[in-house]
């Protein structure tokens, strides 16, 4: 299976990413394939909503999103990997699916697999409400199929996130696919 990994975020030793490549390592194991795209430091631009593409046709914006497009269309699993910011993703990884809308109508046909792998300083019950929702959303509009999330909970620092149980999910999850 050809997984692509789409990290969201600006710090690329930081919290999230350690969890991504605790996923990686597993889903590896596993003998997948794996495409990682770091969205944090490519060339991306966010949506200008000019439907110039009708939902299934070419972005009139032309820069790296182009490469996450092709990887997806040709991936069978996609990973959403961001710091959880203000209760929701990373401005980075949000360009991404935005751009979704170019090709919506492809990317909805695949049924894709997916995962979300997120960090967050704070440990308190309530902090991964809006993005776990608003991810679930995602899965339902564009036909996803949901095969698990990593809520980083306490996962401030890499130091914290080192010791913390969410390294040790990131890596079952990956195997589990």
């Amino acid at each position: 299976m050809k997984i692509v990994v789409i990290k969201g975020s600006p710090r690329k030793k930081g919290s999230s990413n350690m969890l991504a490549e605790q996923f990686i390592k597993g889903a590896a194991e596993n003998g997948h394939r794996i495409v990682e795209l770091d969205a944090a430091h490519m060339s991306i631009h966010p949506c200008l909503g000019c439907s110039s593409c009708g939902m299934n046709g070419e972005c009139a914006i032309k820069d790296d999103n182009s490469h996450i497009r092709d990887e997806l269309l040709s991936a069978d699993m996609a990973v959403f990997v961001t710091p959880v910011y203000y209760f929701g993703m990373s401005a980075q990884l949000k360009m991404v699916i935005d751009r979704f809308y170019s090709y919506t109508i492809k990317l909805s046909s695949k049924h894709l697999k997916t995962a979300l792998i997120t960090a967050a300083w704070d440990s308190d019950d309530e902090v991964m409400l809006y993005i776990k929702e608003h991810y679930k959303k995602l899965c339902r509009y564009m036909n996803f199929t949901d095969m698990g999330m990593v809520l980083g909970k306490g996962c401030g620092t890499p130091s914290m996130t080192a010791v913390s149980r969410h390294m040790e999910e990131a890596y079952i999850l990956g195997r589990s696919v």
